[in-house]
């Protein structure tokens, strides 16, 4: 009999199976099986799922009733499928994975002659999914053409292996990814999902194949998530998708993810005990960009010009196409730097302002957050001119502007450090960055993750009033001007008296970003000059405040204002 329900199971569900492969399996419940959850004295294999007689019609000779469990079922605002309750072969499944049903109870056997087991109901656990699917990978979905057109991450049926079994309409069930009656693989899987195989069989996901965590040898015991559910394989590339992902009873269960915070799923590794780089210990400087204060926030649909204001890892990263390596960065001076590697594959805001699902520029994953975004940061200090939004103050047709989008539209800049010239175009990150980085000259991770120096700087910018000059009060600057150059007043004849002899702090008179052309003219505000409000202050001057410089030449003006109580009335330089 044994041998015939096999068969027959086959043959209905579609398997390959070999005959005796489902004993000494998790689902021999015979009381000659090897788990905990057995029968007394039941000696039958297939009893417990089939009958030969009185079996559910049309549903491989069922021997137990389906649930009439309500389920929850899956939802995420990037899921493109429409999904239903669970059906067919699921139901099977679910006759026992849900809890509802005594596994005695039989169709073969009267209520009154039920087998008798160690547990009535499946134990608490892995297995015991209950009524809530929502944390469990999707089931009861038609999965065709139709669905992978509309979701590039999804490869369409026809090229996925034929070793995943969908329903007789395309449906996707809990059979499509397990094989009830073969565990020659664990967990019952028809794939093995060593190295994500089984995931990358239906999920496309752009980048995957040279990503650092489809390809990294570093061991995984150090992790700290989800330590009752261990991960299965010893390297992250043999964990792949499994590093982040749960397919069963995820505790994060939109997009399935191991850790209930987003940020969790990265720094379980990235403080120092899986990865090499340790970002946590990064982001908890004085300034950073903590992902750890806010949770439930961001959204892989949101949009950058509404979003709610936070920052999470994957803001700036794309976890299935970041990879490790440097960059060479294009020769030519009129092309921004490109993207870094650990930043490949995300999202950001043109210099247009204009959203785009792929960053080319690294100033584009910025703007995301720092540009026309209703909820980006406020201004540090109060301007003659005020702008927040870094997209405006970068503009190639501004005033004046450091060149982030553009080279700068004046030449007059006899300061630069070697090799940089006037054409030279530089990143936001050799200003944002970690004091520790190799940029900086240190070894720990590059990127703006955190710093002991606020704005999230790559080194000291002191903006407090009576500053004494030094090489560390102003290291930011003297990173690309020449500090002799500064003090020896070749690019302004005062430089020396502003910087030495009145200690007035560079951020006094220059707004590092720039100044919008939407606010100011190019003969009032270049070279960077938007006056600090909290140390110049307009002239009263016919009962109308003047305030302002005006760019008379080539390294050439004038001043009106009240700066450390004295009073400049159309002061001239040189």
């Amino acid at each position: 009999m044994v041998l015939a329900l096999l068969a027959a199971c086959a043959v209905s569900l579609g398997t390959r199976v070999q005959a005796d492969s489902i004993v000494n399996s998790q689902h021999d419940l015979s009381a000659r099986g090897p788990g905990p959850v057995r029968a007394l004295s039941e000696q039958e294999v297939c009893i417990f799922c089939h009958t030969p007689h009185n079996a559910q019609p049309n549903a491989a000779l069922w021997n137990r009733d389906f649930p009439r469990t309500h389920y929850r079922i899956y939802d995420s605002s990037t899921v493109d499928a429409r999904i239903g309750q669970p059906s067919g072969p699921s139901k099977m499944c679910l006759s026992c994975h849900d809890g509802s049903i005594a596994l005695g109870n039989l169709l073969s056997r009267p209520d009154i002659d039920a087998v008798t087991m160690t547990s009535r109901t499946i134990p608490g656990g892995p297995a015991d999914l209950g009524n809530d699917l929502s944390d469990d990978h999707p089931i009861g979905f038609r999965y065709d053409r139709a669905l992978g057109s509309i979701d590039p991450q999804l490869r369409t049926p026809e090229v996925i292996s034929r070793e995943l079994l969908l329903g007789e309409h395309g449906e996707f069930h809990c059979t499509t990814c397990h094989d009830p009656h073969d565990n020659e693989l664990g967990d019952f899987l028809r794939i093995t999902d060593r190295g994500g195989a089984m995931c990358v069989t239906c999920h496309d996901m752009a980048g995957w194949r040279l990503a650092s965590h489809s390809l990294s040898h570093a061991k995984t015991p150090g992790r700290i998530v989800d330590p009752t559910d261990p991960l299965k394989y010893a390297t992250v590339a043999e964990n792949a998708c499994l590093n982040c992902h749960k397919i069963h009873s995820a505790r994060q269960p939109e997009r399935l993810l191991r850790s209930r915070t987003e940020e969790g799923n990265c720094l379980n590794c990235h403080n120092g005990n899986v990865a090499k780089t340790n970002i946590l210990g990064e982001i908890r400087k004085l300034s950073g960009h903590r992902g750890t204060n806010q949770r439930g926030v961001h959204d892989p649909q949101e949009h950058p010009l509404t979003m709610q204001r936070h920052v999470e890892c994957v803001d700036c990263h794309n976890p299935h196409a970041a990879r490790a390596g440097l960059l060479k960065v294009s020769s030519n001076p009129s092309t921004p730097p490109p993207v870094p590697p650990e930043s490949v594959g995300v999202s950001g805001l043109t210099a247009s302002g204009a959203p785009t699902d792929r960053a080319y520029y690294t100033y584009q994953i910025c703007f995301k957050c720092h540009g026309d975004n209703i909820n980006r940061p406020a201004s540090t200090i109060s301007r003659q001119i005020t702008q927040t939004n870094t997209r405006l103050e970068f503009q190639p047709n501004n005033p004046s502007f450091h060149p982030i989008l553009r080279p700068r539209n004046s030449r007059d800049v006899p300061s630069l450090l070697a090799p940089m010239t006037p054409s030279s175009m530089i990143s936001c990150t050799d200003c944002h960055n970690s004091d520790q980085s190799r940029l900086a000259g240190g070894t720990g991770p590059d990127g703006p993750h955190g710093s002991r120096y606020e704005p999230l700087l790559i080194a000291n910018y002191s903006t407090k009033d009576f500053t004494s000059e030094s090489e560390q009060s102003y290291a930011l600057c003297y990173r690309c001007h020449d500090r002799s150059s500064i003090l020896g007043n070749e690019s302004f004849t005062l430089h020396r008296l502003h910087v030495v002899g009145q200690r007035a702090p560079c951020s006094v008179c220059h707004d590092a970003h720039g100044i919008s052309a939407s606010q100011g003219s190019a003969s009032e505000f270049s070279n960077l000059i938007n006056f600090d409000l909290s140390v110049v202050r307009p002239i009263p001057f016919d009962f109308t405040p003047r305030l302002g410089y005006m760019d008379t030449g080539r390294m050439s003006g004038s001043c009106t204002l009240v700066c450390h109580d004295v009073t400049h009335v159309n002061f001239v330089y040189p």
